[in-house]
């Protein structure tokens, strides 16, 4: 059981907590009702438990439309890295996400609104009750006070960036005070909220100290707000003020990659080394009293279940594309294929039954590949060997393969029965820095350091003592190999992978060191929520997807993209949703959905 902040809240504050923050339909402006609470809430205590709160809604209430916590159906599921997976009727609203044809009136557009300003209201409540606090007769200490201040500044921000990912355009609410008296719903959606975003992360920065404040792991510290406002920067090409931000984190000296790659994503190694900033989350309900996060809020387990097999009874969801497989290829040298046309076509086992001969690929492959897709003959976290057909819901629509990471082991901690686990998510990781600031040297022409960045992290992958070991292929259907029958001091693949040389070809061209750069970025973070949103900031999305798209028409045997396309001009950002612009006269619609 973890216990992450050691904040006890009493029976009455927490009585207090649920008439605040249950069964609330107006998310942008929510005041507590009789003066009891207030008279309890402007306390230290009040105040400490207010911004736990606050920290509880980083992973939203669903998985699926607002994506809150780890970006999968927005980062990952609109992107050329993974399918929405399951079956063709389940969850339809994510079917209009997959071929880019939201409307206004879909469901996951009020979703993710009601998450993204649900956190903006709590982090506001936190200011409002601190500064009624500090007004009163039992302050909080002058030092602890800012903290705060900057702790839910950092989580205003996180929440606007979180909104402006998805809308082009977003109302930034803050106080009544600092809005000048005007109400939250008053405030227009005029602009993405860049300045307002990064003002509130430079207060963070300002006044967070270089460790957890309270010495509690999973607040945000000074690091957590230059991770974000360096990422924040790159989604607006302002490179150049990313780069102090990123060079103050690799200088400091705190961070460094772990080696296995695979502890990024178990519970036993959590808060690591390479970790920034993860949302944390509670074992079972005992913890929520210390740490307010739900772990069935943020885990993605249930969806990403196999079908069968000892992991399964999951839904089927989250299922990586084919041609993401393909990226993972290397050359001979064990270096990546840069061009999509340069690649060979890998086998794979669509439409083979599991009883059924598959010979699999013998291509040269990077390792992270089977720490990323669970596939045919290999074992899936220590479960199994993966059975293929039989294991997953709908080959016809969502292909042979399904994801890894968010998958726990035999043994780790689980919640809600064991269909979900608790780990938690690591939202911003030293690998992240180390490949952003690989990005920027590649435009300021510093292609060496860019290569050295980069080898930082291939070097990692290429650890051998932490390959995926062992491959069986020939079994009866529903039955696991026999001990003895697989040699699990054996690669599970062909893996080959290399650091690049100094004399590499690819580094001393910008754009192919560019090319370079952005795949390392997709083989490190695949499924994890990003890619979408990197293609659309690296300009590249129309070309990349419509690619996609027409590749993926006949490899998906249900003929479900036939007839999509992606529009740049367009389909770069969602519709604001329909039932938020009926109630908020404030709201001005996206034009392209006008």
């Amino acid at each position: 059981m973890k216990r992450i902040i050691n904040i006890i809240l009493i029976t009455t504050l927490a009585g207090l907590f649920v008439v605040l923050y249950s069964c609330k339909e107006e998310f942008l402006d929510k005041q507590p009702t009789g003066t009891a609470a207030g008279e309890v809430m402007e306390t230290p205590e009040g105040v400490e438990g207010l911004l736990i709160g606050a920290y509880d809604v980083l992973t939203g209430d669903n998985i699926f439309g607002p994506a809150l916590g780890t970006d999968w159906t927005y980062g990952s599921g609109a992107s050329d890295d993974c399918y929405k997976g399951t079956s063709l009727g389940d969850q339809t609203p994510f079917n209009d996400v997959e071929r880019y044809e939201v409307r206004p009136d879909n469901v996951y557009m009020s979703q993710r609104w009601r998450d993204c300003y649900n956190g903006v209201s709590r982090t506001n409540d936190v200011l409002n009750f601190l500064r009624n606090t500090q007004e009163g007769e039992n302050p909080v200490s002058e030092s602890r006070a800012k903290e705060i201040e900057a702790e839910a500044k950092f989580l205003r921000a996180w929440f606007h960036f979180k909104a402006t990912r998805i809308w082009e355009n977003i109302p930034y609410v803050k106080t009544k005070e600092e809005l000048d008296g005007m109400a939250p719903e008053e405030v227009p959606n005029d602009s993405p909220g860049w300045d307002d975003i990064e003002a509130d992360l430079q207060f963070a920065i300002d006044n967070l100290p270089t460790s957890s404040p309270q010495g509690d792991v999973g607040r945000a510290d000074e690091y957590a707000a230059k991770a974000v406002k360096a990422y924040v920067h790159l989604y607006q090409n302002e490179l150049d003020k990313a780069k102090p931000l990123l060079d103050d984190i690799i200088n400091s000296g705190e961070f460094s990659l772990v080696n296995d790659y695979t502890a990024n994503y178990h519970s036993e190694t959590e808060n690591n080394d390479e970790s920034i900033f993860e949302i944390q989350i509670s074992g079972s309900a005992d913890d929520y009293q210390w740490w307010g996060v739900n772990a069935n809020t943020l885990d993605l387990t249930g969806a990403v279940f196999h079908q069968a097999g000892p992991a399964g009874v999951g839904w089927g969801f989250y299922q990586p594309s084919q041609n993401l497989f393909e990226a993972y290829q290397t050359t001979s040298e064990g270096l990546p294929v840069l061009d999509k046309e340069n690649r060979d076509d890998l086998a794979n086992d669509n439409g083979v039954a599991s009883d059924e001969h598959f010979e699999p690929t013998d291509h040269p492959l990077d390792p992270r590949v089977d720490w990323t897709i669970a596939r045919r003959g290999i074992d899936f976290q220590g479960w199994g060997i993966h059975q293929g057909m039989s294991w997953i819901r709908s080959q016809p629509n969502g292909g042979p393969y399904m994801t890894k990471k968010f998958m726990h082991r035999p043994g780790e901690e689980t919640a809600g029965g064991g269909f979900k686990n608790v780990r938690n998510f690591r939202a911003y990781r030293y690998s992240h820095v180390l490949l952003w600031r690989a990005e920027i040297a590649v435009e300021d022409g510093e292609l060496d350091y860019a290569r050295e960045l980069v080898n930082q992290i291939r070097n990692r992958a290429a650890n051998e003592e932490y390959w995926v070991k062992g491959y069986h292929e020939v079994y009866e259907l529903g039955e696991q190999p026999a001990e003895g029958e697989i040699d699990w001091d054996q690669p599970a693949a062909n893996y080959v992978i290399e650091p690049y040389p100094d004399d590499s070809p690819v580094f001393n061209d910008q754009a192919r060191a560019r090319k370079a750069v952005r795949l390392e970025q997709r083989l490190e973070f695949a499924t994890e929520g990003m890619r979408y949103f990197d293609l659309r900031r690296w300009g590249i999305a129309e070309d990349v997807l419509n690619d996609y798209i027409a590749e993926d028409a006949q490899f998906r045997t249900n003929s479900f993209m036939q007839g999509a396309s992606y529009d740049a001009e367009k389909d770069d950002y969602w519709p604001l949703p329909q039932a938020q612009l009926d109630i908020q006269a404030s709201l001005e619609q996206d034009p392209a959905y006008k």
